[in-house]
């Protein structure tokens, strides 16, 4: 017998619960500066608790062939991905209206 969802009730196979975190998240994104003029793009936002980090940051370095870490609550991706992370959000199920880039 599958396992049952503790959160929605569902068996895990047909959980719902991660795509309906997806849609409530308030992301940022920002790009900063450090140490010798490398550039980082920091997305802020989302909840530890609702979306697996580690799975989504592997994910993203994938997509874009670059290093990354999740640390803190927030995903820091080596490079200035700006303009390309918010499509790349979309693709994975967030929603458009809830990304933010600065």
């Amino acid at each position: 017998m599958s396992e049952i969802c503790t959160v929605c009730g569902l068996p895990k196979e047909l959980c719902v619960c991660e795509n309906i975190a997806k849609e409530r998240q308030k992301i940022t994104a920002v790009v900063e500066k450090r140490k010798f003029g490398k550039q980082y793009t920091i997305i802020k936002g989302i909840d530890e608790k609702d979306i697996d980090l580690k799975e989504l940051v592997k994910k993203l370095k994938a997509q874009f062939a670059c290093g990354g870490t999740a640390k803190d609550g927030q995903i820091e991706l080596q490079g200035n991905h700006k303009t390309k992370i918010k499509q790349a959000l979309i693709q994975m199920g967030f929603s458009e209206d809830t990304i933010e880039i600065k």
